[in-house]
């Protein structure tokens, strides 16, 4: 094997370690923004839940709390699968170039 032989497989693998950081810290900045929502979400809750009066305020007031938390977290799933998804494709686009 010469030099010009190992170049593109060696280019294509600083690609996909560039790939890997890169993916690596959008995963902490997402992980981040996520904590960040739901302590915000929690603070917003505790403070609507001080101003509950009857047991039917509360039971509303969990309803409703619960389902926002649900939307939330299924948002940040989102987030994170779309994360995943374009860092899976464009590795396997790198793999398919070092294939040629």
């Amino acid at each position: 094997m010469t030099n010009l032989d190992l170049q593109k497989p060696l280019e294509t693998m600083k690609t996909l370690m560039a790939l890997q950081a890169s993916t690596m810290n959008k995963s902490v900045e997402l992980q981040k923004a996520s904590g960040e929502q739901l302590a915000s979400f929690f603070k917003t809750e505790m403070e609507k839940a001080k101003d509950l009066k009857t047991p039917e305020d509360m039971v509303k007031f969990n309803v409703a709390a619960n389902q926002g938390l649900f939307d939330l977290m299924k948002a940040q799933g989102e987030a994170f699968t779309a994360l995943a998804t374009s860092a899976s494709q464009t590795a396997m686009d790198e793999m398919q170039k070092l294939a040629k």
